[in-house]
């Protein structure tokens, strides 16, 4: 057993019995450059399940404790592999019954290449097995007896083919010689033709039928093993009259060339062979010897008239390339004499086999990290034709990011990544392999690779719009859902599951306290209810992160806006309240004309818009035809003059509502006293000093109001500029206060969102403006002077 282990220039080599050292040794040092990194081992056949022929894991530096973590293996193209690894040691065994007659045929070198597979990393190292001859067969004839008529008048020298013997061994184990039985008229010579031994009976002495008509030889093969195995063959001679000219042919040996799959049928030889007797022992007739291969005579015929050789059946370059015929020509003659000749004929390879595509290993999962230049599948391409028919291009399709790296093994590539991945573009790959052959018309086949690209976390969660804007009503639930917020993210699986938090810092971390979120869909609740009154506006951010390695976020900011209720009843200014009532008493002079203004009543409501647009009317009046009230003002004035049939006492009682969905309401009196005008003169210096106390009581209320509206105007202000300021979007909200009605404290905020201008509106809107009848909304849409055609809508958000 040998082995020889070749790196690079440099060979290693460990013999026993290995008498063709030196000529392996020379063969590789010349392709010791070709042949990188490649073992290359000897075993005899007939050996037993089991045996080691070497221990590849250690001859190719591998870790053995490795071995079966990195799949070591030897991939078989065949169903029954005859050699197999051992995991545990890294040993190459006989894993099935090795004949080499089955495996090779011929007389030279049986050997056989082993893939060795090892993974992460992917590696795939060749190991070439020769298979040495044992002796185990026997020369053996292809018929045990073998009769010859031989005239007598025969000449010394002349010559008869014997069956040719058959030993499937090679080399040494081979016929070597063939011997005959002692006797005085034959001998056997021998006549080598290419790797054939064809043995002759050859007449050393003129025979005499009259002393002896028969004779009785053995012939014997011997074979060259230790020890030598032989097989007999019984010829018998027969000893005949005269035809003393046998058939000659031009050639010992006809050389002739057909092309493979040549039609059933075709004439491709005509054999001529040449007779100078006359009559039946100059006519010749034509046959295949009996010492061919079998399958030579399902191949081709020999007409035994013409001599014309024909194909039989289907000729294939891929099983054979080469047959010799033995034609052997007889002549009619008594006894009939026989001239033989061999016609090789040679089979010519047509492109008839389209290459093979073997996927050695594939990973069919990559990363989308993976770098350029990773390898995912390894292939060899084959193609059973020889020459330029077998001479193969293996391309990759376009418009896919891999191609296609020759190995240092002839049709042996790795397909491999060109550029970086991304799954989120494109998440599977079918990678077709094509291979064509350069014969005349070029054959192709076709291999598809289907390629899985897996997720990493390279996508940040993602808002669909950032800022976010929400409306909220207030005197919400406390604890319930007020909105919710939403990111999504093209990654898989936990790289695309998303919890949610509330950032909580910053100058309105108290607010912030308040309001919790579902971490799993984003729902936001808020623990308390909110105050319009209070709190107008708060801002926020909400992070949005990944559960990947490691994760990812991105965040969003929500700017929340506060909606007014109508959840405050007016309050009266004046008349003065006390004791839970407003009551006021007016005098005035008999003698006024209509439209006479008596005096105006007060009111102020804390919600905006409809919830704070208060209207005046009388629910109880003395006499409808002398007091009016303006509903939008609360101004009374005379509607005539007063006659003397009048009373003099007139009482009013005047209700003041909003227009809120539920509307809320108050009342306040007033007590219209008519005096004559004197009276009046006189009561009025009097009550002067009483009016100054109360006017100046009316306007500390009304500078309290005012400056609280004032300040929170100006915070409001100041927070939204700082939140234009803070934005590069058009999403930039304002208040501003408007002061398009009188009569009346009431509160009226514009604000601005996107390219709409909102506002929340009071008694006296402003003349451009108009109110969608019977949609009891509190929020106006004003028209926006930088769009000529903008709509003018009523938003209601109950």
């Amino acid at each position: 057993m040998c082995r020889w282990i070749t790196m690079g220039s440099e060979t290693k080599t460990r013999t026993r019995d290995c008498p063709w050292l030196a000529f392996y040794l020379a063969l590789l040092l010349f392709f010791g450059k070709q042949a990188w990194a490649q073992i290359r081992y000897s075993i005899p056949e007939e050996v037993k399940d089991g045996t080691i022929v070497g221990n590849v894991g250690k001859d190719l530096g591998l870790d053995i404790t490795s071995l079966i973590d990195r799949r070591f293996r030897v991939v078989s193209g065949s169903k029954d592999a005859i050699f197999e690894v051992n995991q545990n040691n890294g040993a190459l065994y006989v894993h099935n019954h090795i004949d080499r007659e089955e495996l090779c045929q011929g007389s030279g070198a049986c050997l056989m290449e082993l893939k060795i597979l090892v993974e992460n990393p992917l590696e795939i190292h060749y190991v070439v097995v020769e298979i040495t001859d044992v002796n185990d067969h026997s020369p053996s004839f292809p018929e045990n007896e073998q009769t010859f008529e031989i005239a007598e008048h025969t000449l010394p020298g002349k010559r008869f083919q014997l069956h040719t013997a058959n030993d499937p061994d090679s080399g040494v184990n081979s016929i070597r010689t063939y011997t005959l039985t002692s006797n005085d008229h034959f001998e056997v010579d021998i006549r080598h033709s290419d790797d054939d031994k064809i043995p002759f009976l050859v007449l050393k002495k003129s025979l005499d039928r009259e002393q002896k008509n028969k004779h009785s030889l053995i012939v014997t093969a011997v074979d060259g093993g230790k020890p030598q195995r032989s097989g007999t063959l019984n010829v018998s001679i027969i000893v005949l009259d005269s035809n003393d000219n046998r058939p000659m042919f031009s050639k010992e040996i006809y050389q002739i060339a057909i092309k493979e799959n040549i039609p059933v049928g075709s004439s491709i030889f005509k054999m001529n062979a040449m007779d100078p007797d006359e009559g039946s022992n100059g006519e010749i007739e034509y046959s295949l010897a009996k010492t061919m291969r079998r399958n030579i005579y399902d191949l081709f015929e020999l007409d035994r008239l013409s001599g014309e050789i024909r194909v039989k059946g289907i000729v294939d370059y891929e099983e054979n390339d080469v047959y010799k015929l033995d034609i052997e020509a007889s002549d009619k003659g008594t006894p009939p004499l026989t001239g033989e000749c061999r016609v090789n004929i040679k089979i010519i390879d047509v492109n008839d086999n389209p290459p093979q595509i073997e996927v050695t290993s594939l990973s069919n999962t990559v990363s989308e990290d993976s770098k350029p230049g990773t390898v995912i599948s390894l292939i060899s391409v084959t193609d059973k034709d020889s020459g330029v028919n077998g001479k193969i291009i293996t391309t990759i399709n376009d418009g896919v990011p891999f191609e296609l790296k020759p190995s240092y093994k002839e049709n042996t590539y790795s397909v491999v990544t060109k550029e970086l991945l991304d799954r989120e573009e494109v998440s599977h790959y079918e990678i077709t392999l094509k291979a064509n052959d350069c014969g005349e018309p070029p054959l192709s086949t076709l291999k598809t690779l289907n390629i899985q690209i897996s997720d990493v976390n390279d996508n940040r969660p993602h808002f669909e719009k950032n800022p976010l804007e929400f409306y909220l009503v207030e005197n919400n639930v406390a604890g319930a859902s007020i909105f919710s917020v939403s990111a999504t993210d093209k990654d898989l699986n936990d790289n695309a599951a998303i919890s949610y938090h509330i950032v909580r810092e910053g100058s309105q971390n108290d607010i912030m306290s308040f309001l919790n979120i579902n971490s799993d869909n984003g729902h936001i609740s808020a623990l308390k209810s909110f105050d319009f009154e209070t709190l107008k506006t708060f801002q926020f951010q909400v992070v949005a992160t990944d559960s990947g390695t490691p994760s990812l976020s991105s965040n969003v900011t929500v700017s929340v806006f506060i909606l007014d209720q109508n959840d405050n009843a007016p309050v009266i200014l004046y008349p003065v309240s006390s004791n839970g009532s407003a009551e006021g008493v007016e005098e005035i002079p008999r003698n006024v004309n209509a439209g006479h203004l008596v005096t105006k009543v007060r009111a102020y409501d804390a919600d905006i818009g409809y919830n704070g647009w208060l209207l005046f009317s009388l629910q109880q009046v003395t006499d409808h035809s002398l007091f009016g009230l303006d509903r939008y003002t609360g101004q009374i004035r005379t509607l005539r003059s007063f006659t003397e049939t009048d009373e003099a006492e007139h009482k009013l009682v005047i209700l003041v509502k909003d227009n809120g969905n539920v509307s809320l309401s108050a009342t306040a009196t007033v007590i219209v006293k008519v005096v004559e005008p004197k009276e009046a003169f006189a009561a009025s210096d009097v009550k002067s000093s009483a009016k100054d106390d109360e006017g100046n009581d009316v306007t500390f209320y009304l500078m309290i109001t005012l400056g609280s509206v004032s300040a929170l105007f100006l915070i409001s202000i100041i927070i939204l500029i700082a939140m234009q300021c803070s934005k590069t979007t058009d999403y930039t909200s304002k208040y501003l206060q408007d002061t398009n009605y009188d009569g009346t404290l009431c509160h009226s905020i514009q604000y601005r969102s996107g390219d709409k201008r909102y506002m929340l509106v009071g008694p006296r809107m402003s003349i451009g403006s108009t109110i969608v009848p019977g949609s009891h909304a509190n929020t106006l849409v004003l028209p926006d002077r930088r769009r000529a055609s903008a709509e003018v809508r009523v938003i209601y958000d109950p």
